[in-house]
């Protein structure tokens, strides 16, 4: 095989019939096929790891979604089976900013829990996948605080529905119900 390769002034395209012509009027015999110019020869370069970006930032962007489903559910099941608790916690007084806090307190500490494991596996098997990495270390203290402060927002994200609905418990309901 044999690459020609020419630097043109304007765009690249309009300069390959001209190239064609030249190589025909030394060579007819010589069949030219697959003329393309640098961009586009990079773009196809790169189309492998391109596709596993694009897979691991939907596997990505699935993950958070289930992190989010994940952490309601359970913020959710924890409000659910406090309600008698947050009923008589309404009923000697406490004010529903401090429901609030309480909940979010909770969803804390599994957030907290979540993220501190999640750092440490990362860490561990950032090794596995170096080979996908361009332009940034395995170790990124920027890309791993900012994936921490993204999954923190979305657990604050996901605990603030249960929190409201603790709010609205009545104490009278909740105490009666049991």
């Amino acid at each position: 095989n044999m690459y020609l390769v020419t630097r043109t002034l304007g765009e690249p395209g309009a300069a390959s019939p001209a190239v064609i012509q030249a190589i025909r009027t030394m060579d007819s015999r010589v069949a030219v096929y697959d003329v393309a110019s640098m961009e586009q020869r990079r773009f196809r370069s790169l189309a492998r790891q391109r596709f596993a970006m694009i897979m691991l930032t939907a596997f990505a962007g699935f993950a958070v979604l289930l992190a989010a489903v994940g952490i309601y559910g359970v913020m959710s099941y924890l409000v659910s089976t406090g309600t008698r608790d947050i009923g008589i916690r309404m009923a000697l007084g406490a004010e529903r900013g401090a429901i609030l806090g309480m909940i979010f307190r909770q969803g804390l500490v599994l957030t907290v829990a979540g993220i501190v494991s999640g750092l440490a596996g990362a860490f561990a098997l950032t090794r596995l996948m170096a080979s996908l990495l361009f332009g940034v270390s395995t170790s990124d203290a920027v890309t791993f605080s900012s994936v921490a402060v993204l999954l923190g927002a979305v657990a604050l994200a996901a605990s603030y529905v249960p929190a409201q609905r603790a709010t609205r418990v009545d104490p009278m309901v909740a105490l009666r119900d049991e």
